[in-house]
């Protein structure tokens, strides 16, 4: 899959779907984003079953402040609505890679019972 443009408008039924939900929120003013944008199409068309996402924090500019960016790029992965990793700056082709892996690999159920854990509390 290509990646996805991301606006206030669809923001929300694509962010928090089931499964995996890649977020990069870039500039276009911002050269280690436009260095990190081939490598982020590349990894997506890779793995057609996760959402890549890109948010443009100065067409959105909302979108940035809900998630208190304050450097691009920042890079958040979401599995099943859950912010599991955050981190401001451009990763190489095979850190991206090892995230994805590592995303892939959490175990959603204790992930689940630590929210709601947390929740009650």
């Amino acid at each position: 899959m290509a990646t996805v443009e991301l606006t206030t408008d669809n923001f929300d039924e694509i962010a928090t779907a089931e499964g995996i939900v890649l977020l990069d929120f870039w500039a276009g003013w911002c050269v280690p984003c436009r260095m990190f944008g081939p490598v982020y199409e590349r990894v997506s068309e890779r793995h057609p079953d996760i959402v890549f996402g890109k948010v443009d924090t100065e067409a959105q500019p909302e979108l940035a402040s809900d998630f208190q960016i304050s450097s691009v790029p920042t890079l958040f992965a979401v599995r099943d609505g859950i912010v599991l990793h955050a981190r401001s700056g451009a990763l190489p082709e095979a850190g991206l890679e090892d995230l994805v892996r590592r995303i892939r690999a959490v175990d959603m159920a204790a992930v689940h019972r630590q929210v709601a854990g947390e929740a009650a509390a």
